[in-house]
């Protein structure tokens, strides 16, 4: 028995190193187009529930969104979860998000489980350590900053306590259920051979989001279009302008 256990673990592992490194590469630009567009579905079915959506605020408050469509869940005792997303920053000058920059998530995990599922996950990043956590590589949730599950409802406050304890607020979607959901030691990385790929010249995450080193492209206008509305309606309902 303890040898079936031990293969079995074995071969939980080496799925977990072998997804970890197809990370690497680089998908195809409509590969990436399709991420995009994944996204945008994500956040627009998210946000077309009102009692179930990320608050208005604090989309408006937010330093910027991770969005990672259809993260893979899978185990039989040993587990693993890996996704790939898209992040965009929003200026705070101006209100207005940005160019996209591509980014993975993944972990393993540990308990008694058996089988697997699809989630949609977002990350709303609200201060500058949730920020630079994003933007490094191997950044791990819950341990290189605070990551918290967050409320849901356009009436909720996004709360100046919870926005100081947790750089990180957390969503998630699977079957139809939307909520805030504990994601203590998932990884964060950079995806800079999609980002290269995608913008056609060498750029990692910290080159498109903080120094305007490329345009916006017209296959992510939506999606930052998208945005810019949800985050610019709480602004609207309290009479400023960002």
């Amino acid at each position: 028995m303890k040898k079936i256990i031990s293969i079995i673990g074995s071969l939980a592992v080496a799925g977990v190193i072998f997804f970890s490194g197809s990370f690497c590469y680089a998908d195809n630009v409509p590969e990436l187009e399709q991420r995009i567009s994944a996204s945008k579905l994500v956040i627009a079915e998210i946000m077309a529930s009102p009692d179930q959506s990320i608050p208005e605020e604090m989309l408006a408050k937010c330093k910027a969104i991770a969005i990672y469509p259809n993260v893979l869940k899978a185990g039989f005792i040993f587990g693993g979860r890996f996704g790939k997303g898209v992040v965009l920053k929003r200026d705070m000058a101006t209100g207005q998000w940005g160019p996209v920059a591509f980014s993975t998530i993944g972990g393993g995990s540990w308990g008694l489980q058996i089988g697997g599922s699809a989630t949609d996950l977002i990350l709303v990043i609200m201060n500058e350590r949730g920020m630079e956590g994003l933007l490094s590589n191997n950044f791990t949730l819950g341990g290189d900053a605070n990551v918290a599950a967050g409320p849901v409802g356009r009436q909720s406050q996004a709360s100046t306590d919870l926005t100081l304890r947790a750089g990180i607020i957390s969503y998630s979607r699977s079957r139809g259920l939307f909520a805030g959901i504990a994601l203590d030691g998932a990884v964060l990385t950079q995806d800079n051979n999609s980002n290269s790929a995608y913008y056609g010249k060498s750029v990692t995450g910290r080159d498109i989001l903080l120094n305007n080193s490329v345009t916006m492209q017209p296959s992510s206008q939506e999606l930052a279009n998208a945005l810019n509305d949800y985050s610019g309606r709480w602004a609207k309902r309290v009479g400023t302008s960002k």
